[in-house]
């Protein structure tokens, strides 16, 4: 994964300061609150904060006609309360168990194993918040993804 072409990197400032931009990443309740795409929610979201613990993910959208859901798993590999937080990401059955993004429709040679990186600069009661997803291609329907979760993002934070 050191091709950079294949890294997401998204840079967005929030009008929060950082331990609160940190517990939207961190707080199981906030996260469900602003994670995924237009239009999904996410019923589940169990985070347990600590290197080596897991994380498991599951984003819903609900059509007249159907539901669908996607699930991911992943592991922190660093936590540094407010700064920093960097974790793997997969795609999984609802039990956690992962799947590979080939059975899943994604495009041949996409990685089993993602990683995302996020970094957390406060100034003046702003916070920058870098997110690098290793793995992702820039320009894909992953990084759409993530722009619109950040929309969201804003916008909770934005409430009082």
């Amino acid at each position: 994964m050191s091709d950079s072409e294949n890294w997401v990197r998204i840079v967005q400032e929030f009008q929060a300061p950082a331990n609160r931009v940190w517990r939207m990443w961190t707080d199981p309740a906030l996260f469900q609150k602003w994670y995924g795409p237009k239009g999904f929610s996410v019923p589940t979201a169990e985070i347990d904060l600590r290197v080596g613990g897991i994380r498991k993910v599951c984003m819903e959208m609900k059509t007249p006609d159907t539901t669908m859901r996607m699930w991911f798993t992943g592991v922190y590999k660093e936590i540094s309360e407010p700064s920093r937080l960097v974790y793997t990401e997969s795609m999984c059955d609802e039990d956690g168990n992962i799947i590979s993004p080939k059975d899943m429709g994604m495009p041949e040679g996409s990685p089993d194993i993602t990683e995302v990186i996020i970094d957390l600069l406060e100034q003046d009661g702003r916070t920058r918040m870098t997110m690098v997803h290793r793995g992702v291609p820039a320009g894909s329907a992953g990084e759409g993804g993530w722009k619109q979760a950040f929309e969201k993002l804003d916008a909770v934070l934005k409430e009082r």
